[in-house]
């Protein structure tokens, strides 16, 4: 594929408000899971909550869309100059010609059960209750694109946890098939009581911040995230060191609803497709970002795919410790910290990770810290076998 910009970016997850906020997380190895106090959740978990988002309040124009869902794209798409950035991209290009591509999993589920509570005596759900704009897939992107003036085609893909990742690849193909100019790309999931109790029900969620590679390693935590990029074709006159999506790549194995392939063979498919499309060799990369949700079976299956491609030469790491399994919204936050990866020169750690799995052979770097980074893989796997692999790096650094 032909190299994609990422113009300007912006985030909000449990790490705080911002990218210097994320930045400094990253940096000092901190975690933002916190045990679980959400909602009336009666469960012994960590969670990472974006700080303040319960008190945050949507533009009047756009109350219609107001949920927690809607609420956290709102936090972020109002900072790091993101705005100033689409704005620009406008006039450029014309608000036609910017597409909006969201992943999320949960999409605005909590405003239902919110509603729910208050149904009637007949069980009716209330008459305020706004399904469309607050609870509907299509949401997030349909109030993406109303809050940045935008007119250009829209659309929501929700693949479980390969989600805003896959955002990325739609995005790209609608550029280079001429239908859009540019494009916001990114991933928004927030908590809810139907995630936390479905994979409670499953036996998956850790009573302590998830630990992933550890020989105890028992499960994964719940955060939730809203990521943004903006996404513009490369020129002749480009910057060579503006950030870039040098390649993606998916598969679809469909093993299992829940449990990844025991070999990690879709994982494996979706690397080396991401390779593929990016013309590069497995030891052009300098490190890659797992999935690495900290369940037994995710962490050995992709260990046996990180294997089959890089050997134990590449570090790899996973940084759910840290910001907790985002979703839907994963995939963006994930590329988000390898692309902060790469400007700062530093892979970051893998907090909660005391001592690594005897029988998981890849190159696991627990502690991060300084080394020069041109090109970065961030994986991101879904239930159903759902998988996406993205390639990051400077322009100058494409093949």
């Amino acid at each position: 594929m032909q190299p994609v910009i990422l113009s300007a970016y912006t985030l909000a997850s449990c790490l705080g408000r911002g990218l210097e906020s994320a930045r400094a997380a990253l940096r000092s190895s901190r975690s933002g899971l916190a045990p679980c106090r959400f909602e009336n959740v009666a469960l012994e978990t960590h969670v990472g909550e974006i700080p303040g988002l319960d008190e945050t309040r949507m533009p009047q124009a756009l109350a219609s869309y107001d949920c927690r869902n809607n609420r956290a794209a709102e936090v972020a798409l109002v900072q790091d100059g993101f705005q100033g950035a689409v704005a620009g991209a406008v006039k450029r290009y014309g608000p036609e010609r910017i597409g909006v591509v969201m992943g999320t999993s949960t999409a605005g589920i909590l405003q239902t059960e919110l509603a729910y509570r208050r149904r009637d005596a007949a069980g009716a759900l209330p008459p305020d209750f706004d399904y469309r704009r607050t609870h509907n897939t299509s949401s997030i992107a349909e109030f993406v694109r109303a809050r940045l003036g935008l007119a250009g085609p829209l659309s929501t893909l929700s693949t479980a946890c390969s989600s805003s990742a896959k955002a990325f690849a739609s995005a790209a193909r609608l550029m280079q098939a001429g239908v859009i100019d540019a494009a916001v790309v990114g991933g928004v999931d927030t908590l809810c009581l139907t995630t936390l109790y479905g994979f409670n029900s499953l036996q998956v969620l850790s009573p302590q911040p998830c630990r992933p590679y550890d020989a105890a390693r028992d499960g994964i935590s719940l955060g939730e995230a809203a990521v943004f990029f903006l996404l513009e074709r490369a020129e002749a006159n480009s910057d060579p060191d503006a950030m870039a999506l040098l390649g993606v790549g998916e598969s679809c194995d469909a093993h299992h609803m829940s449990a990844p392939h025991p070999e990690g063979r879709g994982a494996r498919e979706a690397m080396l497709g991401a390779l593929a499309s990016a013309g590069l060799k497995p030891d052009s990369i300098d490190y890659v970002n797992l999935h690495g949700t900290g369940t037994p079976s995710n962490d050995a299956a992709e260990d046996r795919a990180v294997l089959a491609v890089f050997g134990e030469r590449v570090p790899v790491n996973s940084t759910k410790g840290m910001t907790g399994h985002a979703l839907g919204a994963a995939g963006a936050i994930e590329a988000m910290i390898a692309l902060l990866a790469i400007e700062d020169g530093r892979i970051p750690a893998s907090p909660g990770t005391r001592t690594l799995d005897p029988e998981l052979h890849a190159n696991y770097d627990v502690a991060g810290g300084p080394r020069p980074l041109a090109r970065v893989m961030s994986n991101s796997f879904g239930f159903g076998g759902s998988n996406c692999s993205l390639v990051l790096g400077r322009l100058r650094d494409a093949a």
